[in-house]
């Protein structure tokens, strides 16, 4: 198995001679935000860091998302913070893909490289910091944690694919698999945040069409996507929201693996309108 890549955006602006026309899309079942998007003059900042900035790709918004934000951290040597989430009730993700971080979280120490993951529950104390001499890039998944009956709270789980076997799909010849770093028995959890792998050719066959929210970060490669009417074409660094029981389908485009990097809400009833 060769080893995993991970796209990583760098910014930039393209020259004046470029045609506008891309590849972004925003419906009512979904969006296509391409990685030509994610230029400087699109980054944002927070308060509490330093030597950083990001892209946001998913926010809670009213016919977008619903459950989550999700942001691309670019963090310059030395950048940090020591404070930073300022929500008790959000918890977190982190996913790396370029570059050496520190993280500490409930006093514990650990150096997250790429392919690393670390699951941040909320209320919890940590902080971040890159102290290497390069660049680190990183995706940042937020979501509030919904209690339930007796339910606990996670812990801390720090973790890297690369030392994870992927779980194949049934009945897929091993063309379509998932590499999970949480148990889905586990019901403490209400995110999932998953790599899904396609080799080349392997495909989705049939519409998926359910209630959890996507968010779809391409790490590796191309494919053609089906989402909810129409067929978008997709390539690494490109990103995708689907809004639930929107229909989804995929085929790899090859030459090589197409790899997605997946959020989605689970193990919870759906809150229903208040009675009226």
């Amino acid at each position: 198995m060769t080893a995993p890549r991970y796209f990583t955006p760098k910014g930039g602006h393209p020259g004046q001679e470029q045609l506008l026309t891309d590849r972004a899309m925003f419906t009512d079942a979904y969006a296509v935000i391409p990685k030509g998007t994610m230029r400087d003059i699109t980054t944002s900042f927070l308060p509490g860091w330093t030597g950083m900035r990001m892209w946001v790709i998913a926010r809670p918004l009213s016919g977008f998302a619903e459950t989550f934000s999700q942001y691309i951290v670019e963090l310059q040597p030395g950048g940090g913070s020591d404070l930073p989430e300022h929500d008790d009730a959000a918890q977190s993700v982190l996913f790396v893909t370029e570059g050496r971080l520190g993280l500490t979280v409930a006093g514990a120490q650990h150096v997250l490289e790429p392919g690393g993951y670390a699951y941040i529950p909320a209320g919890a104390d940590w902080s971040l910091h890159n102290s290497s001499e390069t660049a680190a890039g990183f995706h940042w998944i937020r979501k509030r944690w919904q209690t339930a009956p007796g339910v606990e709270k996670p812990t801390p789980l720090i973790a890297n694919e690369r030392d994870i076997a992927p779980t194949v799909m049934p009945d897929t010849e091993g063309r379509w698999a998932t590499t999970r770093f949480v148990d889905p028995s586990d019901l403490s959890h209400d995110m999932h945040v998953t790599i899904v792998t396609f080799e080349p050719g392997g495909v989705i066959p049939f519409p998926e069409t359910h209630v959890m929210e996507h968010g779809l970060f391409v790490l590796e490669g191309k494919a053609v996507y089906r989402l909810n009417q129409d067929w978008v074409e997709v390539e690494a660094g490109d990103f995708m929201w689907l809004r639930a029981f929107c229909p989804q389908a995929c085929y790899a485009g090859g030459p090589g693996r197409f790899r997605y990097l997946l959020y989605k809400d689970v193990n919870r009833h759906m809150p229903l309108s208040p009675p009226r």
